[in-house]
């Protein structure tokens, strides 16, 4: 499926490019603080049972009209909301426990070149010089911001488990992206995104139980609800309907750049909510994404 033509003067879903990560950089925030009350896999859990319950009655005519497509989508539906929910909702938060943020950071950077490949190979789509170019320049400011612009961090890195789960987040949000364009629905954007949130929480259900039966107990409070609250609306529901919208637009490996302005965005909420101090590789990173971004929306092939 080839994303939607627009203008020449049509900035639209290039400033959806730009806003959308701002919301999806939020989940850094509940990364950082939402775990500390809610364990990983049961806020998974309860953020899109939670995105479930809110879409439900705004889209359950949709739904039940178009029942009988249900059992045509069924695997389909099923298999991206255990990605894009399921390991991409539950993995980075597992991550986080046995590894730091800076090597979450560089794994995921890694699932827009994921996207890229897989496109490619699955789905035949052309990718521009200029993308490419733009892509590698990315990469090198998210790094640049990440390592605190020592390179040597690099040289000294070493996998650690947790490393293992941002890697399969990564492939996971990789293999969310390309299918979710590609494959076509008769729902509407946010009815099927009903639906994905839907089969989310159940792929996540299983390991909720073995959570809290093995490991750790959920503690149902005014804390524990507006961490799954707020996991729910910004990085959740706004962040990912965003995300599907500009696909539509720019296709799956540009909107794949929103990872890169996610890693920036990140680094601006470390500043302004965890005391996290502006530096100047932040500026020589940031303007590295931006130059990149900028870049690879030259959408002409080669």
């Amino acid at each position: 499926m080839k994303p939607s033509t627009t203008k020449n003067n049509n900035f639209f879903p290039y400033i959806l490019l730009f806003v959308q990560p701002i919301f999806m950089a939020t989940n850094i925030i509940v990364a950082r603080g939402g775990v500390e009350y809610v364990p990983p896999i049961s806020l998974a859990f309860w953020r899109w049972f939670f995105v479930f319950l809110i879409l439900l009655p705004f889209f359950y005519s949709e739904i039940y009209k178009k029942r009988k497509f249900l059992k045509k989508e069924f695997y389909k539906l099923f298999f991206l909301g255990l990605m894009g929910c399921g390991v991409c909702g539950a993995f980075p938060f597992i991550a986080g426990m046995s590894t730091t943020m800076a090597n979450m950071g560089i794994i995921y950077t890694s699932s827009p070149v994921f996207i890229v490949i897989l496109s490619v190979f699955l789905f035949s789509e052309k990718i521009s010089l200029n993308r490419i170019v733009g892509l590698i320049i990315c990469l090198i400011g998210v790094i640049t911001i990440i390592t605190k612009g020592n390179f040597n961090y690099l040289v000294n890195f070493s996998f650690t488990t947790g490393d293992f789960w941002m890697l399969g987040a990564a492939i996971g949000w990789a293999l969310y992206s390309i299918y979710l364009l590609n494959w076509k629905s008769k729902f509407s954007l946010m009815g099927r995104f009903t639906l994905i949130a839907f089969f989310g929480f159940i792929s996540l259900f299983p390991f909720y139980i073995l959570e809290e039966t093995l490991f750790f107990d959920t503690k149902f409070n005014s804390t524990f609800l507006a961490w799954v609250l707020f996991a729910a609306i910004s990085p959740g529901i706004i962040a990912f309907s965003l995300y599907t919208k500009v696909q539509r637009y720019l296709g799956a490996s540009l909107t794949g750049f929103t990872l890169y302005l996610f890693a920036v965005y990140g680094a601006i909420f470390g500043i302004i909510l965890f005391e996290e101090m502006l530096l100047p590789f932040h500026y020589y990173g940031g303007a590295l994404v931006f130059a990149g971004v900028y870049i690879a929306r030259k959408i002409k092939t080669i």
